[in-house]
């Protein structure tokens, strides 16, 4: 009790000197709503287009082949005809170039049949469809790889269905199991298409259909989290400047002469940084849930409990800023230099899951990238709880070696 005392006087002190500052009332809850709406409307309409999906094919072989054939049956040749929704064949006559594309990251992927295709097809052999794919469009992969596969289907159905006929008019005596050219003759026309696909059908049918309009992303739902976590982070490191002037002007030391231990001071600044912060994140979830029509997803909880953590280690920071260093115009530069770093590479600016891979290995080694990851998964794409356990615990993790740091290096005096 004697701790928790001058710990809880320490916090309304700091809180009603925040309440008595409308610049500092500005800034934390007005300031990042004006963000917050340019942004939005920035953003307005993302993701409200349906976009056609683009299906590449190539061949190595030499026209005339089984290849040409398919692809010829598969691509879309008139777009105009095209329903919502259907995908767009693309024949890339050259295979080299359409390589280089891929490797140049200018194509995601193609579907490629080999120069010995139609050679082994008649033949009876194995062979098989080669899919080239960036790395990094799984998306595109998944596609391509369905679309070889049902290639490599109807092509083997038909071969199937080619030795069955064979089959068939050799017991009934039409065809000689020494007539190779008569056999040939068959497996070419039903291959061909003869007895199968007409002329201008496709080997692969599908059926498409749309359910619902394609409705735009609620920009909201990741701009209102990333600047959540960066305010909340920016206002608890700017309250450090405040705690180097007490001791500067000897605050710290005549509280430390009055039997106010150093854990009270130290767990008073940190309270009330906390309530400042939970101050904002109330705010920020009842004007956005209010206002724009937020949603916190399968796990309302998750996100509420991600966002005491993130206010939770921002205190903890401002306390070990404020252990740190020994002028207040330092402390100041180094909230604002901290905070408008960590922002952008923390996700805070942008999602994360839209950055290169190395922007988000470099997330991993700050706060805000944890914080706007499990944000990004519970309101984004629909995770949920145990998901965000993960960036809750990185968040404490951070918070305990923040606090640690500022409970060892703590001064209530000037040096």
């Amino acid at each position: 009790m004697k701790y928790l005392r001058p710990m809880v006087f320490i916090a309304h002190k700091d809180l009603k000197l925040f309440v008595g500052d409308r610049g500092a009332l500005f800034f934390f809850i007005l300031f990042p709503f004006l963000f917050i709406v340019i942004f939005n409307l920035v953003l307005a309409g993302v993701g409200s287009e349906d976009d056609r999906l683009e299906i590449h094919m190539a061949t190595q072989e030499a026209p005339g082949g089984l290849s040409y054939l398919i692809i010829e049956a598969l691509e879309t040749e008139d777009e105009g005809r095209l329903e919502p929704g259907d995908p767009l064949i693309i024949w890339d006559q050259d295979y080299d170039r359409a390589r280089r594309q891929v490797m140049d990251k200018e194509l995601k992927g193609f579907v490629s049949f080999p120069a010995d295709f139609t050679e082994k097809v008649m033949g009876g052999d194995t062979t098989q469809v080669e899919v080239v794919v960036d790395a990094e469009a799984h998306q595109t992969r998944v596609t391509l790889d369905g679309l070889a596969e049902a290639v490599a289907s109807a092509v083997g159905s038909q071969r199937v269905a080619a030795s069955a006929a064979i089959e068939l008019l050799i017991e009934q005596g039409i065809l000689s199991p020494t007539d190779e050219e008569g056999i040939q003759k068959v497996i070419d026309e039903m291959l061909a298409g003869q007895g199968g696909p007409g002329p201008g059908d496709s080997y692969i049918d599908y059926v498409t259909e749309q359910v619902g309009d394609v409705e735009p992303e609620n920009a909201a739902n990741y701009v209102i989290p990333g600047y959540l976590v960066m305010f909340v982070f920016f206002g608890a490191a700017l309250g450090a400047p405040i705690v180097v002037r007490e001791r500067k002007n000897n605050t710290l030391e005549r509280m430390l002469a009055s039997s106010v231990r150093k854990e009270s001071i130290i767990g008073g600044v940190f309270l009330g940084t906390s309530a400042k912060g939970l101050i904002q994140i109330a705010i920020f979830w009842t004007v956005g849930v209010a206002a724009f029509n937020i949603d916190l997803g399968l796990a309302p909880a998750a996100v509420v409990l991600l966002s005491m953590l993130m206010v939770v280690m921002s205190a903890a920071f401002a306390a070990m800023l404020a252990s740190l260093v020994k002028s207040e115009n330092a402390a100041a530069a180094l909230a604002n230099l901290v905070s408008l770093v960590l922002a952008p590479l923390g996700g805070c600016w942008w999602p994360l899951f839209i950055t290169p891979m190395w922007m988000q290995t470099l997330a991993k080694f700050t706060p805000h990238g944890w914080a706007t990851t499990g944000f990004n998964k519970l309101m984004v794409f629909g995770a949920d709880f145990e998901a965000a356990v993960p960036s809750m615990l990185a968040l404490l993790g951070f918070a305990v070696l923040f606090a640690v740091i500022a409970i060892l290096r703590f001064r209530t005096a000037a040096e």
